[in-house]
């Protein structure tokens, strides 16, 4: 994306977006001249995104051309994590009686909005993924968004033929979209728990597991209650929030949620931020303390969590010792081979090293193998085994 092409759009819309935003035109021009308000491309190039938060508008968010003015599909807002449960809840969501608490699934967030006719699936850093637009087209109910046009879903998508967070736990043949919330375009304010759940339901639609509304007093020994069940089979953790959804949400996640991430990052170190790791690890250590747990829990906790950092990093450093590239394996389902073309240019655009494997028919849709090699990890490991300090 060329800085030309972006002051040449500031230049165009600056006066509206001017009246829009709330920014002075100095201001705006600065955005684009940054990059911080950008075009996505290609087909969806008259479609701006905020690739950061700026003020009071979400990194991601997208606006675009309704008549003479614009429309707003906000961002996904940040939701802060609880690192210990007691007291968090009681200062946090001061005031209220009880809490609803709903899973949080282990997938990959996306937006859907109808935007000018189309139905169009956005990623958190407000791109339009050819891919997951093609599974939002075929899985959701599409009625919704004919008779609620200034309504989007906020999702996980979830299932073993998602690119991005395959998973297998949720006994998913390929991949769902479980709605976590609705919001409004433009002023982004979401509806309350039970509303949306009614409405969801009325359409059809998957939705992430409720654990129902707790009271306030009683909650932290519940959700970590509910949070050494969802660690048993694997699940992430829990979202918690008011049911009004006029405080912000908090999640809470399971050690086994955690070692999992670990997992992932210590196989591909050298593209995994150490923040990443490391605050996964401090989970560790305020979890353990808070649920005061004996010695034999702590020893069990302490090899989970070691097997999860040292076994995937032995792994990749044997393999890249002996020859091999280290490639994260995933797969696609598509009902049109354009949209896996697409998908590949969206990923080479992105700077994701792909090679796509030949398709092969599974009805009437096609599985597709795809390697994403992870290029950092594997230069900076076979560099330190020719001999290269760290």
């Amino acid at each position: 994306m060329n800085r030309e092409g972006n002051e040449e759009i500031a230049l165009e819309f600056v006066d509206r977006l001017s009246d829009s935003l709330g920014f002075d035109k100095e201001r705006i021009q600065h955005l684009f001249e940054k990059n911080y308000l950008a075009r996505n491309w290609g087909k969806y190039e008259h479609l701006l995104r905020f690739d950061k938060e700026i003020s009071h508008i979400e990194h991601g968010t997208v606006l675009y051309e309704k008549g003479s003015s614009f429309e707003f599909i906000m961002g996904f807002p940040k939701i802060r994590r609880a690192m210990v449960l007691y007291p968090t809840l009681k200062k946090h969501f001061n005031g209220l009686s009880k809490l609803a608490v709903e899973e949080k699934m282990n997938g990959y967030n996306v937006r859907v909005a109808q935007i000018n006719g189309e139905i169009l699936a956005i990623t958190r850093s407000g791109y339009i993924c050819p891919y997951t637009t093609e599974r939002a087209n075929v899985k959701l109910n599409l009625k919704f968004f004919d008779d609620f046009p200034k309504l989007v879903l906020y999702g996980e998508m979830v299932g073993p033929d998602n690119p991005y967070v395959p998973k297998a736990i949720y006994d998913i043949d390929s991949v769902e979209f479980y709605i976590f919330d609705i919001r409004e375009k433009n002023t982004g304010n979401p509806l309350p728990t039970a509303k949306r759940r009614e409405l969801m339901e009325k359409y059809g639609f998957l939705q992430v597991k409720s654990f129902g509304e707790i009271p306030l007093k009683t909650a932290p020994e519940e959700i970590a209650d509910i949070i050494r069940k969802l660690g048993i089979i694997e699940h992430e953790g829990v979202v918690i929030k008011d049911p009004e959804m006029i405080f912000p949400p908090l999640k809470y996640t399971s050690s086994q949620s955690n070692c999992s991430d670990l997992r992932h990052a210590f196989r591909f170190y050298n593209e995994a931020g150490r923040d990443y790791m490391l605050s996964r690890i401090v989970r560790e250590g305020f979890q353990t303390v808070e649920w005061n747990e004996d010695e034999t829990e702590f020893k069990k906790r302490c090899m989970q969590l070691g097997e999860s950092i040292l076994n995937p990093l032995r792994e990749s450093l044997r393999s890249v010792k002996n020859s091999q590239r280290l490639y994260e394996e995933v797969r696609i389902r598509v009902r049109n081979l354009k949209t896996a073309s697409d998908f590949e240019d969206y990923l080479k655009r992105l700077g994701v090293d792909a090679v796509f494997e030949e398709p092969y028919s599974v009805g009437a849709e096609y599985l597709i193998t795809v390697r994403k090699l992870n290029k950092s990890t594997n230069d900076k490991t076979q560099a330190i085994w020719e001999g290269e300090l760290w």
